[in-house]
C-alpha cells in the first residue's frame, strides 16, 4: 500500500494552472477552438501515480498466494463478458445517426470529407458532450443499422447454419427474419441478429483494416481474401502487419523492392516497410528493436523472418561480407533444425532468436543466436506422414562418394529412424541440391573443413544407431547386442571401441554399497538407451553449431548496443496425438500472446487512463490465467509435473491423477480418460497425451554413457561428454541408480525460465509484431479457407487491435517533447512560457479539430494521420528556411568565390609575367650563342680556306724555286746531276713510307677499337633479339642479302687484288736488273706541301709519266672514306636497335633507308675501286710495293667489316 501524506489532499500547482487555463479557454474560445483540458482526479489511494508499463516478473516465481478458486471465479466472469462481447461483435463504432439517415452517407463523409453537414453536427455533438472530448470506442445500437439496412434494402452479410458468412441483399423483413438474395440469386430466410452490415465497394481490398467503415468478421474477412486472391499477402491491423501464406512465389521480393520502400516510394503494407519502420526507430531514437513473427505451423514464420533478414542485410551492407553470413545462418538452422510435419514441409522444431547489431553508421557488423527447445524426439521417433530433420536426407542424397565412403553412408531408405514413417521425399524438394547449399553455407560462415567432417560423423552416427538391434537372451526379457554393421559403424564414428559400446547398450551400474554392480537391461530399457545416446548426439550437435556459428557471427570491437532482434518460434500446434514437445510450444505461445496483449491493449489502455485522458476500455481475451496455469507454483502444471518427475515409480496414471486432484476447479484445464487432459489455451482447446511425460521432462542419462563418451578418440564426442560429466551422487533407489545428475533442473522447467529471460529481453525493445496466417490445411495456393483463417483471427486478437487502434491514440508526445519540435512555428509575440500552454498554443494556431486529439498531463495523443500535418507543416518552414539560408550562403559564397578568384587573377598575372621573363632570357641567350657558334663556323670555314689557298701558293712557289734551282745546278754541274738524281729518292721516299705505315696504324688501332665496339653492340643486339621476335624473319632475310652483296664485291677485290700481284711479280724483275733503276729515283720528284680537304693541291709527274702523288692520295682518299662510312654505319645501326622496341613501324622504316643508302654507297665504292686498280697497274716497281701495302691496309678493314 502506498502511504498518503497530508500534503497529498491539497490540489497541486499543475492541477490549479490545468483549472486556470480550462475557464480561460472557456470564457476566450470560439466554438471549433480544441476541447478542454481534463480535470485531475481528486486524491485518493493511488495519490501517487502509478507507472505506465507493469513491470516483467524477474523470476518464474508466482505468488502462491492466488489460489485456482480465485482464479476460476473470475475468469468465468470474463467469460460471461467475453460471451457477450462475441454476440455483438463486428459491429462498427459509429456516432449517433439520425433516423433514415445512411451509414454510407456517413462513411464517405469520415472517409473523404464531402458531407460538410455531417462534420458539423458530430462536431456540435463533441463539443455539448460532458467530458468535451472524443467518446471512446463503445457498442454501437445495431438495430439501428440494420432498420436503415432493412429500410433501404441494402447489401448485408448474413450466417447460415454450418455455412461461412454470405453476402446478400435484403429483399423483405417479417418480424424476426429477413429474407436475403445470396450472389447466387438464390432467396435465404435468416434471423435478424445474424446480419451484419457490409462495407461500401468502395473500401473493397483496403491497405488497412482501420478504414472499413463497418469492422465486423465477414468484412474483414472478405477483405483479406479480395486482396489474397491479388496475390497481395499483406495487409495491416492497426500496428500488426497481417500476413497470409501464398503456398507459391509472388512477385513482391527482390533488390527492385528493396529500393522501392527504402526510398519511400512505396507504401503498401510490407515486411519490408515493417523492416524499415524498425531500422528508422532504431538509427533515430537509438532504441534497440523487434520483430515478432507469430502464427500457427505452416503460416510461413519462418519464410517471414528470412525476408525480413534480407531487407535488414540489403540496408545494412548489400552483397557479400557479414551481411551474407547472417542470410546463410538460415540455410544451417534450418538443415538442422527444421522437418516436415503433417502440417508445414519446412516446420521449425526448435525456436531461435536473431539479434542483428548495427554500427552507428548503420551497418551490420555482427549478430547472435539464441535457440529454445530443439524437439530432440524426432531423431528417434516419427509420425506417420512426417520426416526428421532434413539434414539426415541431404546427407544421404548429396554426400559426395569419398565423403560416402568414410562415413559408410547407405540410402536414407535403409535406416530404421528415417523409413519408419513412411515418408523419405518431399514434393518438388531436391534433397541433393540442399546439401550443395549447405555446403556453401558452411563455407560462407567460416566452418572449417575438419568442423563439418566432424559434424558428419556425428550425424552418421545417429543413423547407425537406429540400425543397432536387440536379442533376447532370457525369460527375464534380457538382452544382448547384436554385433552387425551397425555396431561396427557406429562405434566407429563415434570413436569409441565395439564391445564398449555394446557394454553400455546392454548393461548399467548399480551402486550397492561401496560397490557397483551391473545388470543387464531388458529389452525396452535397452531401445530406450540406444534412442538417449542418438538423442543426446544429435542435440548436443545442434548446439555446438549454433556456437560456431555465433563465433563466425561475433561482433567484434564494432558492437555499439544497437540491434534487431527477430523472432521465430514454433507455432500453435494441435495434433491427433499430443505429447511434451506440443505441451511446451503452446505454452510458449501463450506466453508471447501474453506479451502481444501487453504491449497492444494493457499498456496502451493503461497509459491513456494514468494520463487522465476520456477512454472507455476495451475488453479482450486476456490469457493470464491460462498463463498461471502453467506457472503458478506450488499448484501449475509444470510444478506438478516436476514434482511428479522425482518420484522413480512415477506413471502417466500418477501424473494425471495428481493433475485432476490439484486443478479440477480450474476453468482452463480438464481431466480426461487414460492419462490425458484438456487445455483450453487463446487458441482453443488442446488434448495432451501424458505417455511420455516423464522421460522426456527428466531427459537423464545413463552415467555408462557419458563414460562411454568421455573415452572417445573423437573430438566431438569427449565435448559432448564434458558438457554434462558432473560429481555424481549415490543412489539410494534402483531406478535412481545409474542416472547422473547430468540436469539441475527438469526441461519443462529450463524451457520456462528461458522464456522469461526472452520475455525480459523482449520488454527492453520496441516490438513490431507480424501474425502469419495459414489460409488452408492443404496447402494449396489461391484456396482460402474462411472458418480456418477466422478462426486464427480470433486467436492472435487481430480484431481487437483494429478496434483499439481505430478508437485509441497511436501517436502521442510528452509536452516537452511537442513544444521543442514546433514550437519555433509559433509566431514571435507568443509569450507562453510553459510547455502545456505552447502545445495547447500550437494546436489552436493551425486548427486542429478537437476530436482529432486529447490533452493528457504529461502528453498530447492524436489519431492516425494529425502528426503527419503538423509535420508537412514544420516541413514547409524548414525548406522555407533552408531556401533562404540557402540563397543567403550562396550570395556570400558567390562573393568570396568572386573576391578569391580577383586575387587568384592577380597572382596569376604576376606568376605568368616571371615565367615569360625567364623564358625570354634563356631565348635571348640561346640566340647568342648560336650566333655565336655560326659566327665560330664561319671563321673556321674562311680559315681553313685561306690555308688551303696559302699552302697552294706556297706549294707553288717552292715548285718554282725548285725548278729554278735545279736548271741553275744542272748549269753549273752537269757530272753530278746522276748521283743526285740518284740520292734524291733514297732520302724522300722513306719519310714517305714511315708516313703511311703511321697512317695505316693509326687506321688499324681505330678498326680495332671499333671491332670492340661493335662486340659490345653485337651483345646489345643479341639481347635484344628476344624482344624483336617478330622482326627475325626480315632481318635475316635482309642479312642473307647483304652476304650476297659483299661476297660479289669481296670477289671484286680479291681479283684486283690478285690482279695487281700478278703485275708485281712481274715488274719486279725488271725493276732489280734493268740500267734505269737509279736514273727512276733520280728522276723522281715529290711535294712534300700541307695537305688540304679538297685535295686539288699539284703534283708532280715523275720522268716516266707515272702520277705517282695521284695514286697515293686516291689510296689513301679511300681508307679515310672507308673508315668514315664504317662509322656511319654502326651509328645509324646502333641508334635503329636501340629505339626499336619503343617504335616498331619507325624502326623498319630506318632499316629499310639505312639498306638504301647502303646500296648506293655500296655501287659507288666499287667505281672507285676499280679506279684505283687501274692507277695501280700503271705504277713501278716501287709505286707496286707501296700500293700493296696501302691495299692490304685497305682490304683488311674490308674484312672485318664484312664487305670482302
Amino acid at each position: 500500500m502506498l502511504s498518503i501524506s497530508p500534503n497529498s489532499m491539497a490540489r497541486s500547482s499543475l492541477e490549479e494552472m490545468l483549472d486556470s487555463l480550462r475557464q480561460r479557454d472557456e470564457n476566450e474560445k470560439p466554438k471549433d477552438m480544441p476541447p478542454a483540458l481534463p480535470a485531475r482526479p481528486r486524491s485518493t489511494s493511488r495519490a501517487r501515480l502509478p507507472s505506465t508499463k507493469r513491470p516483467l516478473p524477474t523470476s518464474s516465481e508466482i505468488g502462491e498466494s492466488d489460489t485456482a478458486e480465485s482464479s476460476s471465479n473470475s475468469n468465468v466472469e470474463k467469460e460471461e463478458r467475453k460471451g457477450l462481447r462475441r454476440n455483438s461483435f463486428g459491429s462498427k463504432n459509429v456516432r449517433e445517426m439520425k433516423p433514415g439517415e445512411s451509414p454510407y452517407q456517413m462513411a464517405a463523409s469520415d472517409e473523404k470529407g464531402h458531407d460538410l453537414k455531417a462534420d458539423e453536427e458530430t462536431k456540435a455533438n463533441l463539443a455539448n458532450s460532458k467530458s468535451g472530448l472524443l467518446q471512446g470506442f463503445r457498442e454501437p445500437e445495431l438495430d439501428d443499422n440494420l432498420g436503415y439496412f432493412i429500410k433501404k434494402k441494402l447489401r448485408v452479410w448474413c450466417r447460415l447454419h454450418n455455412v461461412p458468412w454470405q453476402s446478400g441483399q435484403i429483399q423483405s423483413t417479417s418480424g424476426e427474419k429477413a429474407s436475403v438474395r445470396l450472389l447466387d440469386e438464390s432467396v435465404v430466410t435468416v434471423p435478424t441478429q445474424d446480419l451484419l452490415p457490409a462495407n461500401p465497394d468502395i473500401l473493397e481490398g483496403v491497405d488497412d483494416l482501420i478504414q472499413l467503415s463497418y469492422l465486423n468478421e465477414p468484412s474483414v474477412l472478405h477483405n483479406l481474401q479480395y486482396r489474397y486472391s491479388r496475390d497481395i499477402v499483406y495487409s495491416k491491423a492497426g500496428p500488426v502487419l497481417v500476413a497470409v501464406n501464398p503456398f507459391k512465389d509472388v512477385q513482391l521480393y527482390g533488390n527492385d523492392f528493396v529500393t522501392a520502400y527504402r526510398q519511400n516510394l512505396l507504401d503498401s503494407p510490407h515486411v519490408y516497410a515493417l523492416a524499415d519502420t524498425a531500422y528508422n526507430e532504431m538509427m533515430t531514437d537509438g532504441i534497440n528493436q523487434s520483430i515478432i513473427i507469430s502464427g500457427e505451423s505452416g503460416a510461413g514464420k519462418t519464410e517471414t523472418a528470412k525476408i525480413a533478414m534480407q531487407y535488414l542485410a540489403a540496408l545494412g551492407g548489400g552483397s557479400g561480407g557479414i551481411e551474407s553470413e547472417v542470410l546463410l545462418t538460415s540455410c544451417l538452422l534450418e538443415a538442422f533444425g527444421n522437418a516436415k510435419t503433417a502440417r508445414n514441409n519446412n516446420s521449425s522444431r526448435f525456436g531461435k532468436l536473431i539479434e542483428i547489431h548495427f554500427t552507428a553508421a548503420g551497418k551490420i557488423c555482427g549478430a547472435k543466436i539464441q535457440t529454445f527447445l530443439l524437439e530432440k524426439s524426432r531423431v528417434v521417433q516419427l509420425a506417420q506422414g512426417e520426416r526428421s530433420y532434413h539434414i539426415f536426407y541431404q546427407l544421404c542424397a548429396g554426400a559426395p562418394d569419398d565423403l560416402r565412403d568414410r562415413l559408410r553412408l547407405k540410402r536414407a531408405s535403409d535406416y530404421s529412424y528415417l523409413n519408419q514413417s513412411d515418408c523419405l521425399t518431399i514434393h518438388d524438394v531436391d534433397d541433393a541440391q540442399k546439401f550443395h547449399m549447405l555446403m556453401d553455407a558452411f563455407n560462407t560462415t567460416r566452418i572449417c573443413k575438419d568442423d563439418q567432417e566432424h559434424a558428419f560423423e556425428m550425424l552418421a552416427a545417429v543413423l547407425w544407431l537406429g540400425n543397432i538391434s536387440f536379442l533376447v537372451i532370457d525369460n527375464e526379457n534380457h538382452i544382448e547386442v547384436v554385433a552387425d554393421e551397425a555396431v561396427t559403424n557406429a562405434a566407429g564414428l563415434i570413436g569409441c571401441g565395439i564391445q564398449d559400446l555394446m557394454l553400455a547398450l546392454s548393461t548399467h551400474s548399480i551402486q550397492a554399497g561401496k560397490d557397483k554392480v551391473a545388470k543387464n537391461l531388458t529389452l525396452q530399457q535397452a531401445i530406450d538407451t540406444r534412442d538417449s545416446l542418438a538423442k543426446f548426439i544429435y542435440a548436443s550437435l545442434f548446439d555446438w553449431l549454433v556456437e560456431k556459428i555465433n563465433l563466425s557471427l561475433a561482433m567484434g570491437k564494432q558492437h555499439t548496443g544497437r540491434s534487431i532482434s527477430i523472432l521465430d518460434i514454433y507455432g500453435f500446434e494441435s495434433f491427433k496425438k499430443n505429447s511434451f514437445e506440443q505441451f511446451c510450444i503452446n505454452y510458449a505461445n501463450e506466453r508471447l500472446q501474453q506479451h502481444f496483449n501487453r504491449h497492444l491493449f494493457k499498456l496502451e489502455q493503461e497509459g491513456y487512463e494514468l494520463d487522465g485522458i476520456d477512454w472507455t476500455k476495451i475488453d479482450f481475451e486476456d490469457n493470464q490465467d491460462c498463463l498461471d496455469l502453467f506457472e503458478k507454483r506450488p499448484l501449475g502444471l509444470i510444478s506438478l509435473l516436476d514434482e511428479e518427475s522425482n518420484f522413480p515409480k512415477a506413471t502417466n496414471l500418477t501424473l494425471t491423477t495428481k493433475l485432476k486432484q490439484h486443478l479440477k476447479g480450474n476453468h482452463r484445464f480438464k481431466g480426461e480418460r487414460d492419462g490425458a487432459f484438456t487445455v483450453r489455451h487463446y487458441a482453443g482447446e488442446v488434448l495432451y497425451d501424458t505417455g511420455e511425460f516423464l522421460e522426456k521432462n527428466r531427459d537423464l542419462l545413463h552415467s555408462e554413457i557419458i563414460q562411454l563418451l568421455s573415452s572417445c578418440t573423437s573430438q566431438l564426442s569427449q565435448l559432448f561428454a564434458s558438457m554434462l560429466k558432473q560429481p555424481q551422487k549415490p543412489a539410494s533407489s534402483p531406478i535412481q541408480a545409474g542416472m547422473p545428475a547430468c540436469q539441475k533442473q527438469s526441461v519443462a522447467t529450463k524451457f520456462k525460465d528461458q522464456l522469461f529471460k526472452l520475455m525480459q529481453q523482449l520488454e527492453s525493445t520496441t516490438p513490431h509484431f507480424i501474425r502469419c496466417i495459414k489460409p488452408n490445411n492443404k496447402h494449396i495456393p489461391g484456396m482460402f479457407d474462411k472458418n480456418l483463417v477466422l478462426e486464427q483471427l480470433r486467436c492472435c486478437g487481430v480484431l481487437e487491435v483494429v478496434r483499439i487502434a481505430r478508437s485509441g491514440y497511436p501517436t502521442r508526445m510528452t509536452h516537452q517533447e511537442f513544444t521543442r519540435r514546433y514550437g519555433f512555428l509559433l509566431p514571435e509575440n507568443h509569450t507562453c512560457q510553459d510547455p502545456l500552454s505552447t502545445s495547447v498554443a500550437i494546436l489552436q494556431q493551425f486548427d486542429i479539430l478537437p476530436e482529432m486529439y486529447q490533452v493528457g498531463y504529461t502528453k498530447l495523443y492524436f489519431r492516425t494521420g494529425q502528426i503527419g500535418s503538423l509535420e508537412n507543416v514544420r516541413k514547409q518552414v524548414l525548406q522555407g528556411t533552408l531556401e533562404v539560408q540557402k540563397c543567403f550562403r550562396g550570395h556570400r559564397a558567390r562573393r568570396y568565390f568572386h573576391e578569391l578568384k580577383g586575387g587568384v587573377v592577380t597572382l596569376q598575372s604576376y606568376v605568368r609575367g616571371e615565367i615569360a621573363r625567364k623564358e625570354y632570357s634563356i631565348l635571348l641567350g640561346l640566340k647568342k650563342q648560336a650566333a655565336c657558334k655560326k659566327l665560330d663556323e664561319q671563321l673556321m670555314a674562311v680559315v681553313q680556306i685561306q690555308s688551303v689557298i696559302r699552302g697552294w701558293l706556297v706549294r707553288r712557289y717552292f715548285s718554282s724555286l725548285q725548278d729554278s734551282k735545279e736548271s741553275n745546278v744542272s748549269k753549273r754541274r752537269p757530272g753530278r746531276r746522276s748521283s743526285e738524281i740518284k740520292d734524291l729518292p733514297l732520302e724522300v721516299l722513306p719519310s714517305i713510307v714511315e708516313e703511311l705505315q703511321k697512317r695505316i696504324l693509326m687506321t688499324e688501332a681505330a678498326l680495332g677499337r671499333k671491332e670492340k665496339e661493335n662486340a659490345a653492340l653485337r651483345e646489345q643486339v643479341q639481347q635484344f633479339e628476344s624482344r624483336w621476335s617478330e622482326y627475325e624473319t626480315k632481318m635475316k632475310s635482309m642479312e642473307e642479302m647483304w652476304q650476297k652483296q659483299m661476297s660479289s664485291l669481296q670477289m671484286s677485290l680479291a681479283a684486283a687484288k690478285k690482279s695487281l700481284g700478278t703485275d708485281n711479280t712481274t715488274g719486279q724483275p725488271e725493276i732489280h736488273h734493268g740500267a734505269q733503276s737509279p736514273s727512276f729515283y733520280d728522276s723522281e720528284e715529290m711535294s712534300f706541301g700541307p695537305h688540304t680537304p679538297s685535295g686539288s693541291t699539284p703534283t708532280r709527274i715523275l720522268n716516266n709519266g707515272t702520277n705517282t702523288n695521284g695514286g697515293l692520295n686516291s689510296i689513301s682518299t679511300l681508307a679515310n672514306e672507308f673508315e668514315q662510312s664504317k662509322r656511319n654505319f654502326d651509328h645509324e645501326a646502333q641508334a635503329i636497335v636501340e629505339v626499336k622496341s619503343a617504335d616498331t613501324v619507325n624502326s623498319v622504316e630506318d632499316i629499310r633507308s639505312l639498306k638504301y643508302k647502303f646500296e648506293a654507297w655500296k655501287k659507288d665504292f666499287k667505281v672507285r675501286l676499280r679506279e684505283a686498280k687501274a692507277k695501280a697497274h700503271r705504277l713501278g716497281y716501287g709505286d707496286a710495293e707501296k700500293y700493296r701495302r696501302k691495299w692490304n691496309a685497305l682490304v683488311a678493314p674490308q674484312n672485318r667489316f664484312g664487305l670482302c
